[in-house]
């Protein structure tokens, strides 16, 4: 059995996990699409943690290649907004089963997910106790936020960014409408019916996204571009920031062609701005 049969075989038993049904979780999700954060943005994501004075703030910074600066940039941008402790877990192999930390990260009224390498993140958190502990936080009413990969790994079906046809060193976005070209691998589940990808407009991530939708023609498809951001509860989507999020839906008349092209009749695009509204497939 190949990896890619592996990979996918994984991720249709996580639909069956109870972890992987989050739609009726207390809290919310805040999920960036990664650039520069403006205060509004940050004021934003405090106002829906609803922090109170002795609430506190768990940054989990394991998708940075140098997660005590990733950690560093958070806690200045968040340290604007409020002056509720910010707490540095970053998990490594050797404290995914730390009680104490454990803890500190089930009761933090905010918990964020920094940027970097999703797949990073996931090698660290994937079947622990910490991705148990960020779905009882959320269940119970914490606010997860991410930004760009900390983005990515909302999903439960995550963009990895490799190609798997053709010239597969890495780009922005992908040269060809290839089927079976995009790589997914588990992300943590929180956003039941939804596949995130980030810094989209400004990149130019439609042919990856698409791809993503031929992948998985059921699921809400959502490009997020930077300095903006979603707001989730549920199965309710409201956009805040300063750019847009573009949402792709319903391919009609899904095929793949001889070459292995993908190709459909028509496809619902919606393109939103701060204030606008939307819900998950």
């Amino acid at each position: 059995m190949n990896s890619r049969i592996i990979v996918i075989v994984l991720l249709h038993f996580c639909s069956f996990s109870s972890y992987c049904q989050s739609s009726n979780a207390k809290g919310s999700l805040f999920i960036i699409g990664g650039g520069d954060r403006s205060l509004e943005l940050v004021q934003k994501l405090i106002e829906i943690a609803k922090l109170g004075s002795t609430d506190y703030i768990a940054i989990l910074p394991m998708s940075g290649s140098e997660p005590d600066t990733s950690f560093y940039y958070i806690k200045t941008d968040l340290e604007k907004a409020c002056s509720n402790t910010i707490a540095n877990l970053n998990f490594t192999a050797d404290k995914v089963n730390n009680r104490q930390w454990l803890d500190s990260l089930q009761h933090a009224k905010l918990i964020f997910i920094t940027g970097g390498d999703q797949s990073r993140f996931m090698k660290i958190v994937l079947h622990t106790s910490v991705y148990d502990v960020i779905h009882t936080a959320y269940n119970n009413g914490s606010t997860i936020a991410g930004t760009s990969a900390g983005a990515a790994v909302m999903s439960r079906y995550m963009i990895t960014g490799n190609q798997l046809l053709g010239d597969t060193s890495y780009s922005a976005t992908f040269d060809k409408l290839w089927d079976k070209n995009i790589e997914f691998s588990e992300g943590l589940g929180l956003l039941d019916g939804g596949i995130i990808d980030q810094h989209f407009v400004v990149r130019s991530r439609y042919n990856r996204l698409l791809s993503a939708l031929a992948a998985f023609p059921q699921y809400t498809c959502i490009g997020i571009d930077e300095a903006t951001a979603i707001i989730v509860h549920g199965k309710k989507v409201t956009v805040t920031g300063e750019s847009q999020v573009l949402r792709f839906v319903r391919p009609k008349d899904l095929q793949i062609n001889s070459k292995g092209l993908i190709k459909f009749t028509d496809v619902q695009l919606s393109i939103y701005t701060s204030g606008d509204m939307f819900d998950l497939e």
